[in-house]
């Protein structure tokens, strides 16, 4: 039996899963999760043997969640399941340590392949996510621009698009105001930009803010 935790802020999302998986014999959907801190509470108290994660959760960011996860409980597969374009945010799960990546608009037979796969040991990827991550991890990312940057200028960018101010990303990342702006810098001349209103534009374009950011502040 394998034993799968769902994590995901949209309760329909959570339902979809755990239907899925419970209308298949050898699943145990054990628990349910809304965000990052309740994630880590199920994890640590159930040992699943897969965790299914919705990108973009409140709370702690999914790349850390990921991390942190890792970290504590190396016998957990993570399966990322974002609404996001898949190329926008797989290099980054899987750095982190996610063993496999899908959109939630996936077939129910891909959602069930990529739990057992990942329960037996393996990673599961879209050809498009293979592809990708061969070329970056041949120093090639094309076009994705996004993926030159830090994880911690990755969360300014995303934060600022969205409409934070750079004292209210300051207080998220418990880090100053000077340190964003140094950060903010970063970002423009890495990714060609001029302004905030460029920020917004290239994030949406790129499908990097989630459908639930607040783009107007």
């Amino acid at each position: 039996m394998i034993k799968v935790v769902i994590s995901d802020a949209h309760a329909v999302m959570r339902a979809g899963v755990r239907n899925v998986l419970e209308a298949v014999d050898g699943f145990d959907v054990a628990g349910e999760a809304t965000d990052g801190a309740g994630t880590l509470e199920l994890v640590r108290a159930l040992k699943p043997r897969v965790l299914s994660l919705g990108w973009m959760m409140s709370g702690i960011h999914g790349v850390d969640l990921i991390r942190q996860i890792k970290k504590e409980h190396q016998d957990v597969r993570v399966l990322v399941l974002t609404a996001h374009s898949e190329q926008t945010h797989a290099v980054r799960a899987f750095r982190a340590g996610a063993s496999g990546f899908l959109s939630k608009t996936c077939s129910r037979s891909d959602l069930i392949d990529a739990v057992r796969k990942l329960a037996d040991g393996g990673v599961y990827v879209s050809t498009m996510v293979g592809d990708l991550l061969a070329q970056v991890a041949n120093g090639d990312s094309g076009t994705l621009a996004h993926h030159r940057l830090t994880e911690r200028e990755f969360e300014v960018l995303v934060g600022l698009a969205s409409g934070q101010s750079i004292s209210q990303m300051a207080g998220c990342l418990s880090i100053s105001i000077k340190t964003v702006s140094t950060y903010k810098s970063r970002i423009m001349e890495k990714l060609d930009l001029t302004n905030e209103s460029d920020m917004i534009r290239f994030a949406l374009r790129h499908q990097l803010l989630d459908l639930g950011d607040n783009i107007l502040g």
